[in-house]
């Protein structure tokens, strides 16, 4: 078994697609013709997104949504970056919610942002 992607359930497929590419730099690598999903083009592991009405359509159990007025959902997606204080400056720039400005801990250098969907993201530089 392999495990090759995570999808967060949204409101809009294309905008958080956009989001992303704008605070950090991710393209997408794939989109449905009628925009209910789409990918991000992140290395061997993928970062998908697909509209609420495609998820009801797949299964019919309830789910939380992710919503950044909402407290975060138990998890984070976590980024490395080489530059960590510009990372979390664009990120912010772009709409992200600054949660936990650049800081370090041990020899652990992070920063936490919220994601317009509501998605904890962690920016981690080595």
């Amino acid at each position: 078994m392999q495990f090759i992607t995570s999808v967060i359930y949204v409101d809009n497929v294309e905008e958080t697609l956009d989001f992303y590419y704008q605070a950090f730099g991710f393209i997408t690598f794939s989109l449905s013709d009628n925009a209910e999903y789409g990918e991000l083009s992140t290395g061997n592991v993928k970062i998908a997104f697909a509209n609420h009405p495609y998820a009801q359509a797949h299964f019919k159990q309830g789910y939380i949504r992710a919503h950044p007025k909402q407290p975060a959902l138990g998890f984070e997606l976590r980024f490395n970056c080489t530059n960590l204080s510009e990372s979390y400056d664009k990120a912010v720039l772009a709409g992200a919610e600054p949660l936990c400005p650049p800081n370090q801990k041990g020899s652990q250098t992070y920063a936490y942002v919220r994601a317009i969907e509501g998605t904890l993201i962690c920016l981690y530089q080595n």
